[in-house]
Order: C-alpha cells, then structure tokens, then sequence
C-alpha cells in the first residue's frame, strides 16, 4: 500500500508528542526534522518537503498550540491540516459542462495505464453519477490500443467510438463530439496516443484536439511508482497543454507515495482519481483530507462506508437486519455475507482504514488468509439445504461427508459450527441489548 513506510515513520513521530501536557520549541524542532527526514525518503520533491517544514514549524510554536490544554495533539492536529493542504485541501470534483456532452481529455505516457484508466473513469461516471459516457479510440499509433478500450467497452457495456487507424485522431475526436450530441451522451472520454517520452509531435497532435474539442476536463494520468518522475511529466504537461487534473495510478502498491504529495504543490493542479488495484471498479475519487488520516494512523471512515454502500444490497441488509432480530438467520445468509464483505476489496487493507488500527500491534503485517475464507464457504456450500436451515441436525457421518465434500477436516466443520452458533448468539444478545451497550462480535475464521 502507498505511504505505508511514511506512514510508519510520521505515526512513530506524532506517538513521541501526542500526549505530551507541554512542547518546547525544542520538541518541535527535533519533531520536524525526523518530519522531514519522513518525507525525503518517501520521495516527496525537496522544495516541498522545506515549505510543509517551514509552515508546521511556524504553527505549532504559535500561540493556538503552546496556550492549550493539550499541545501533543494540537500539533498532530496541525500536521494533518498541513499535509491535507500539501495534496490539494479538498476533495476536487470532475466537470459538469452547462450543455452536454462534457468532454474528457485523458493524456499521459506509456506504459501508465491511461487506456484501462478511461475506461475506470467511464465505469465510474455511470455506477457512482448515473451518466451515460462514451468512450473514444483516439490512440491510432500503439499496436492494439483500439482493440484494448472496444474489450473494456464491452466488458463494461460501455459504447465506443473508433474510426480504426487509418484516420487521423483529431478527425476522431472531432467525428466522437458530433456523435455524442445527436446520441445524448453526457460524458465524451478521448483516450489519446501516449509516447515512451514527450516529444513535439506528441504534443502538437494533443493541442489539435484540444482545440477541435475544447475539452472541459485534461487529465494526465501517471504512474505513482515512478516517484518524482511523475512529477516532472505532470509539469511539462501542464506546461504545454494546461491540465484541470491529474489522475495517479497503481496507488494500492509498493510505492512510497512522493507523487501524491508533490503533484500539487508543484503543478497547481489537483490530483482527481487515484487507481487503488488491477479491477474495473478500483478507481476511487480522490480526498486530501481523507489520505492525511490515513497517513497518520487516523482511519478513513468515510471511504469505508462509501465502499459498503456500493458493494452492499441495501434491501437485502435490512432482510438480514430482521433475520438477526427474529435470530432466523442461516449458513445460507451467512454465506451472502461473506461474499458481500469480500466485495469491499482485502480486508486487511480495509481494517487500516478503521480508526486507531494503527495502534493494533503486528496490524501492518497481517495478511488475513482469503483461502481460509474460501474454506469456510466451500464448507457451507457442501451442506443440504436442510442443514444449512438447521445445523443442529449436523451429526458426525454428516461432518465426515461435508468434510470430504469440501476439501476439509470435520475440526474445520466443527470450528464453523461452533462459532456460528456463537454468533448467532450474539446477534441475539444484540438486539436485545439497550442502546449504547452493544458490542461488535467477531465473524468466523476473522
């Protein structure tokens, strides 16, 4: 996960002072420096790096700090203000053109995953926003890259527009708009040619189709594994072509996150989306304040939720919310649960994202095992209906045959049987108990 060495090293730093009744000038600066060695090593531009220094510093020796009741937190309180304000202080939405269709620029090198990118962004746009988007073959020089967005397009359901290659991309483009008026679409979403470097007749060809579709939106999408690289292509970029946004990719791997916390105090230009893994549906809109918290060990409830939302039913929660109160609930509906939460993206990434997880002891390293998750379930799919109605006519040949019938041991059965019961015990306690006085319980295998 991005940032998780920074992380590391700021929630190491803001432990030492958070709950100190007093801080010196001195706690400050020596809390600066290892601040700043923080952010150096996390790759983040040296510029940068000297005025979040500078600003923290001034703060948290101003008298806000130094007079209250609790001068450790208030200045943890005033680093994340500051880190939020480095990437961009809130949260920056796409254009909505006053007359449709709002055009899409979507720019950026090879290799950067701009193409998969678009069609993210389109997938988005209409799940998330209800918008009826169009996607546009306008990258007729790299080998397959038509044929790579008409397979997205299709995977997604998602039309797409392409002339094949033999037609210049401004005409393409210029063809897309006329199309994407006379058919209603909202969103036009121009994937154009990348190139291994910048070059002039890269950029030539990029500021003709700006000009043929006077888009409301240029996104520059960039690696964020490639560090500060990322940087210097957002700002020649943003030189040449004036970009509303900038969208960072592969920002769920090893990466130590520099990019994100340069782009905008470099370029003046905020960062819009962050790709969060390899799916269609990984592509998140993007919140400063939402990613210091993150950062510093805080959480990210928000974000949590907003996943909950859409991977879970809501009619079939509140079906599920009745089964707990009548304590009618089954392995079946157990089952559609756990395939519910899975949909939510690796636990162990959305654990970190619960406020104080930071604090969990070993939480960094735990890699919750998803094949035992799979065993649970292919335990209960070797189940009769009946059993799964009713486990408690579960005896020991019964054991033996799902044992066998899922690739497990009757203790795996046994486990499962035992801690649902437990659960549903809990369930009941739950909904009898006064508000107030409730406690979480823990799924099987969990």
């Amino acid at each position: 996960m991005a940032f998780e060495g920074l992380a590391d090293r700021l929630q190491h730093v803001m432990n030492k002072i958070r709950g100190k009744g007093k801080v010196t000038e001195a706690d400050v600066k020596e809390m600066m420096r290892e601040v700043r060695l923080a952010l150096l090593e996390a790759d983040v531009n040296f510029k940068v790096v000297k005025d979040f220094v500078k600003k923290v510093s001034e703060r948290a020796v101003g008298q806000e700090v130094m007079k209250s009741l609790t001068p450790g937190q208030q200045v943890i309180k005033v680093v994340k203000e500051e880190l939020t304000e480095l990437m961009g202080g809130e949260n920056s939405k796409i254009a909505v053109a006053s007359r449709p269709p709002t055009v899409v620029m979507m720019v950026g090198l090879q290799g950067a995953g701009k193409t998969t990118t678009t069609g993210k962004l389109a997938n988005l746009l209409r799940k998330k926003h209800n918008r009826k988007p169009l996607l546009v073959a306008a990258d007729i020089y790299r080998p397959a890259a038509i044929k790579q967005l008409e397979t997205l397009g299709k995977q997604l359901d998602i039309p797409v527009f392409s002339l094949g290659d033999q037609v210049s991309p401004v005409e393409i483009a210029k063809q897309a708009i006329v199309k994407a008026k006379e058919e209603h679409y909202d969103y036009v979403l121009i994937d154009t040619a990348g190139r291994l470097h910048i070059d002039e007749a890269l950029m030539d060809e990029l500021k003709q189709i700006k000009e043929v579709t006077k888009p409301d939106e240029i996104f520059l999408v960039v690696d964020a594994m490639t560090g500060q690289d990322a940087v210097n292509v957002a700002q020649s970029f943003n030189e040449q072509l004036g970009l509303t946004g900038v969208i960072l990719t592969k920002l769920d791997g090893d990466t130590r996150g520099g990019a994100a916390l340069s782009i905008k105090a470099v370029t003046n230009t905020p960062i819009k989306f962050v790709g969060m893994g390899e799916k269609l549906d990984a592509l998140e809109p993007f919140h400063p304040e939402r990613m210091a918290s993150r950062i510093l060990g805080m959480g990210d409830v928000l974000t949590l939720i907003e996943k909950a939302q859409t991977a879970v039913d809501e009619e079939k929660a509140k079906e599920l919310e009745q089964k707990m109160r009548t304590a009618s609930f089954t392995l079946d509906d157990f089952l559609e649960q756990l395939g519910q939460v899975r949909k939510l993206g690796p636990l162990d990434e959305l654990l970190k994202m619960l406020p104080g997880a930071n604090k969990v002891k070993g939480l960094n390293n735990l890699q919750i095992d998803e094949k035992q998750i799979s065993r649970v379930e292919a335990i209960i799919r070797s189940m009769t209906k009946e059993e799964k109605m009713n486990p408690d006519i579960i005896n020991s040949s019964r054991k033996k045959r799902i044992a066998k019938g899922s690739g497990t041991t009757v203790q795996d059965v046994n486990r499962l049987l035992k801690q649902f019961d437990e659960m549903k015990k809990m369930m009941k306690m739950m909904t009898t108990m006064p508000k107030g006085k409730k406690k979480g319980f823990r799924f099987p295998f969990m």
